[in-house]
């Protein structure tokens, strides 16, 4: 074999196997196991150091805790190696048969081969996890409330491609076997073909093959001239492919947390209905958006205040589903298009006590005139949470409590020292699984001022 000169070889050769038990899963949803080393060969140790080490890390994919795994080492960190699984020698009493057979290829789920209810409790130890050593707090995290689907519940979808190419000039493939689906597990550039995904819509999965075959007629007639996305987006219209399109969701609207998993709502509630662009952010999962918008309404309603503010608003879900229990409410947005359409879901649904408007990065909070002392703020960040402006002008604004929604709990728990240096408490941590499956969670906190 000849060696990857870039490869690192401390402390194993490339593709080197071994055993190892697995104990535990990372946030991103791969194994931990250890492995004793010799002293001399832990990369960095001091050989001064007379105490023991506690063991070399290993991170496996598609592993569970409790099993006894044989592995391939792939690359060597400065404290950790990556390692493709080779075989179970004894699997998890919680491992299932994946639903997908592209599981452990594609790299879109992590966690096909557990059951659900275990997904939902190793979710939960994250949170805690992330609780405790990223901010440094104890606190109990309630249990995990998921949708009444386990699969085909994701309403977008975004397969990619690559386009070949000559000397730098886009050519056509020389056959119809270019693949069109998502990153090939572990890496960043390879694509794996996907002709159906389990965990979209069954609307989306009955379109896809019409989409796929489009596209590779006219990858073979070389109208692509570089790399691209498709887009398959499920609303009230049906499932469209144009990023521009005007689309509308249905969502049932419930006024208190659920007591249940499931969070159905009762038959005969009503439905907010919004607009938006199909290429906008919206929440990809519309089963449990009824349970989800409701407990971010009951949380900022539990808080007393009158006033409400959604700071990153979007086309106006949470702001319009927590109408009904405030006396007034503003909508707050950088982007002056999904301002429009909040406006638009506002007056298409007969809220007449929530107003919108684009926003300054640098005067978030300019010019709104609800008292502080009785206002309410709910925040719903991008995965890399708040930034610092964002946060320096929340706490000088000063607000009674805020619900923080978070697509990553990591960069929440980075935030969340930030607001109890800031006076407030932690008073409710909830996570909800918007993507059963994936490694991917949301998560809802609730602070007050002290």
């Amino acid at each position: 074999m000849v060696k990857n000169r870039k490869f690192n070889d401390q402390p194993f050769p490339y593709h080197h196997e071994l055993e190892l038990e697995v104990s535990t899963l990372t946030n991103l949803g791969v194994g931990l196991g250890r492995v004793q080393l010799p002293r001399s060969q832990v990369p960095g140790l001091s050989p001064q150091v007379s105490e023991p080490a506690s063991g070399w890390v290993v991170m496996v994919p598609f592993t569970l805790p409790g099993e006894r795994v044989k592995v391939r080492v792939y690359r060597n960190h400065k404290n950790y190696s990556e390692a493709d699984l080779l075989d179970v020698l004894t699997p998890s009493p919680h491992r299932i048969a994946p639903h997908c057979p592209l599981f452990g290829q594609c790299g879109g789920c992590q966690y096909q081969h557990l059951t659900y209810a275990e997904q939902l409790k190793w979710k939960r130890q994250q949170v805690g996890e992330l609780l405790k050593y990223m901010a440094g707090v104890e606190f109990t995290v309630a249990p995990v409330i998921g949708p009444p689907r386990e699969f085909g519940y994701r309403s977008k979808i975004t397969p990619h491609f690559h386009v070949g190419r000559d000397g730098g000039v886009a050519v056509p493939p020389v056959n119809q076997a270019t693949p069109i689906g998502f990153l090939k597990q572990g890496s960043r550039f390879d694509i794996v073909d996907v002709p159906q995904c389990p965990i979209a819509t069954p609307e989306i999965n009955a379109k896809l093959p019409e989409v796929r075959a489009k596209t590779l007629q006219r990858l073979a007639a070389g109208e692509y001239k570089r790399d691209a996305t498709l887009l398959l987006r499920h609303s009230l219209e049906g499932v469209t492919t144009d990023y521009d399109a005007v689309i509308t969701e249905s969502i049932p609207q419930i006024g208190a947390p659920p007591t249940s998993a499931a969070g159905i709502p009762a038959a005969g509630s009503p439905r907010l209905q919004l607009r938006f662009l199909a290429r906008d952010f919206f929440q990809n999962n519309p089963f449990i958006l009824p349970a989800f918008t409701g407990y971010v309404r009951a949380q900022a309603a539990a808080s007393g205040a009158k006033y409400l503010v959604d700071a990153y608003c979007g086309s106006g879900l949470f702001a319009l589903s927590c109408a009904p229990a405030f006396a007034r409410i503003a909508g707050i947005e950088l982007s002056e298009t999904s301002v429009k359409f909040a406006t638009e879901n506002a007056a298409a649904n007969g809220i007449t006590n929530a107003t919108f408007r684009a926003g300054d990065a640098a005067q978030i909070f300019a010019g709104l005139d609800f008292p502080p002392a009785d206002t309410a703020v709910v925040i719903d960040p991008p995965r890399k949470g708040c930034d610092e402006s964002f946060l320096t002008q929340l706490f000088a604004f000063g607000p009674r409590a805020v619900v923080y929604v978070s697509c990553d709990p990591a960069t929440q728990m980075r935030d969340l020292r930030g607001f109890l240096a800031a006076g407030y408490q932690l008073t409710a941590v909830q996570p909800f699984d918007l993507f059963p499956q994936t490694r991917h969670l949301e998560c809802v906190i609730t602070l007050t001022k002290v």
